[in-house]
């Protein structure tokens, strides 16, 4: 059987891919090594940062913008076709900067996001009170974004699996692509442990592991793992409304009591073990901002290998020389965020329509450029 698009990986970027294509029509296979829904993109936290785009940004703002706003939509066209809520709720965010240089930092984001029509709220140590009162962090700037939101990784990659199901998506897991058959300026086949599989088009969407799948196609974009560990806790519910973000690290709060601590950033290769130095410190990161949470159970920690990219963008368009094949991989820390963007942008590519976006920083041979 020949598919009209076989999407290799089957994580948030592959399968929001392949519901957007399979609601265009087309008959989609997604392979995984794996199991679909699972490594970095069942990891992350599900922080979705308010984005407006303006005139004169740059594309990766416009994806992302666009991204934000297909959120809530999804959403609820996941609920209605699956019954699965994904948890998308505006709860709201409060940045703190710790110390003066985070706080430059702080103000020039807070410019920009005035600038694209963002609400910024600034606050005082007293507002900080207000708005959480068991948060005791002494920060130098804070900042509160009132329409930050947040979506449970879990449960919307559980939404896209039966919607991709619903829709005829044919998901296949433990499916480890070995090789590719490429002919006239085609991959006419893909060789998996579970034979071949032949497609008009194919696109790598395989997060950190999309770059050994390329080499196999001569072509090498730079994407590099990024382990990031995080802990989950539970407790009281009412103890963090907000989710509160210091840069690189950040609280996510749910509204049944846990509370998500992410998150290291570290350059391990593929390694996704935790390690006590490292829940450890996003333990203590935790109870410093808020001392109420020495008290939580640990529930569980876990890691995750972000796709990082050259320049922290990820590629997206077709790949050098070859007329079917496409790749989308690369997205680092957003992956998330970015993902219903991505995946109405590489479903116009793939059926040859227009994106409306540029795509030039993100061509996927940039790093020879």
């Amino acid at each position: 059987m020949a598919y009209d698009c076989l999407i290799i990986g089957g994580g948030v970027i592959g399968l929001s891919t392949a519901y957007e294509l399979a609601g265009e029509g087309l008959n989609v296979c997604v392979v995984d090594r794996q199991q679909p829904g699972r490594e970095a993109s069942w990891a992350g936290a599900g922080i979705l940062p308010p984005i407006r785009f303006s005139p004169g940004d740059p594309p990766i703002n416009q994806i992302a913008a666009l991204s934000f706003e297909l959120h809530p939509r999804w959403a609820a066209a996941l609920r209605e076709e699956t019954g699965v809520d994904n948890g998308f709720r505006r709860c709201g965010a409060i940045c703190l900067a710790l110390d003066q240089q985070a706080a430059d930092k702080l103000r020039t984001e807070v410019t920009a996001w005035r600038h694209a029509g963002v609400r910024v709220d600034t606050l005082t140590s007293d507002d900080i009170g207000r708005h959480e009162p068991n948060v005791t962090s002494a920060a130098c700037e804070a900042v509160r974004l009132p329409e930050q939101a947040q979506i449970r990784n879990p449960r919307h990659l559980n939404a896209l699996l039966s919607a991709c199901q619903a829709r005829n998506v044919d998901l296949r897991s433990s499916v480890a692509v070995e090789d590719f058959e490429v002919r006239k300026g085609r991959i006419a086949a893909v060789t998996t442990n579970q034979g071949q599989i032949v497609a008009d088009q194919v696109c790598l969407a395989a997060g950190c592991w999309t770059g050994r799948l390329a080499r196999r196609l001569g072509f090498s974009p730079t994407i590099k793992p990024v382990r990031g560990q995080m802990a989950l806790l539970h407790g009281r519910a009412d103890v963090l409304k907000h989710i509160i973000d210091t840069g690189p690290q950040y609280l996510v709060p749910r509204p049944d009591g846990h509370v998500l601590a992410g998150s290291t950033v570290e350059e391990v290769g593929f390694d996704c073990r935790t390690t006590a130095a490292g829940i450890g410190q996003l333990l203590t990161f935790a109870t410093a901002i808020v001392p109420r949470l020495a008290d939580f159970q640990l529930v569980q920690s876990w890691a995750g290998l972000r796709p990082g990219s050259i320049d922290g963008q990820p590629y997206l368009g077709r790949l050098p020389n070859l007329e079917n094949a496409w790749i989308a991989a690369g997205h680092y820390r957003d992956g998330l965020l970015l993902s219903t963007g991505t995946a109405v942008v590489m479903s116009r590519l793939i059926r040859g329509v227009s994106p409306d976006i540029d795509l030039e920083p993100f061509r996927p041979d940039r790093d020879d450029h």
